[in-house]
């Protein structure tokens, strides 16, 4: 089991992002072993479709769920496509947080994209 979280830094102490595509940084971690990844978002920068590219990144780590604060639509049809579970942060302010209420089931599951996306902004 992998899920992926948006962190603005690197490791398990990172504060949370809530920019799923323009996140700084990902954190693959699997919530029973603890066993966990940090790795640059590769689309911080990019010009558009940042969404789409995280989305990829997830699939191509094979991910069953993601954790951010929100999902731009291209993210969110995206990782629906993958048939990747998202989920908000909600008030939750660290990892361990995110990591405890995802196992006890208490995470907000997303129904549909929160926004029109962040290209251009």
């Amino acid at each position: 089991m992998k899920l992926i979280l948006s962190t603005t830094s690197a490791g398990l102490d990172a504060s949370l992002d809530p920019r799923f595509g323009r996140c700084a940084y990902f954190l693959l971690i699997d919530p029973q072993t603890m066993e966990w990844q940090s790795l640059p978002n590769p689309a911080l920068h990019s010009g558009g479709g940042a969404g789409v590219q995280a989305a990829q990144l997830a699939a191509n780590h094979q991910c069953q769920a993601v954790v951010s604060g929100e999902f731009g639509p291209n993210a969110f049809d995206a990782l629906a496509a993958a048939g990747i579970d998202m989920y908000k942060y909600g008030a939750l302010g660290s990892v361990q947080e995110v990591i405890e209420g995802y196992l006890a089931g208490t995470l907000e599951r997303v129904q549909g994209p929160g926004n029109a996306g962040h290209h251009g902004r």
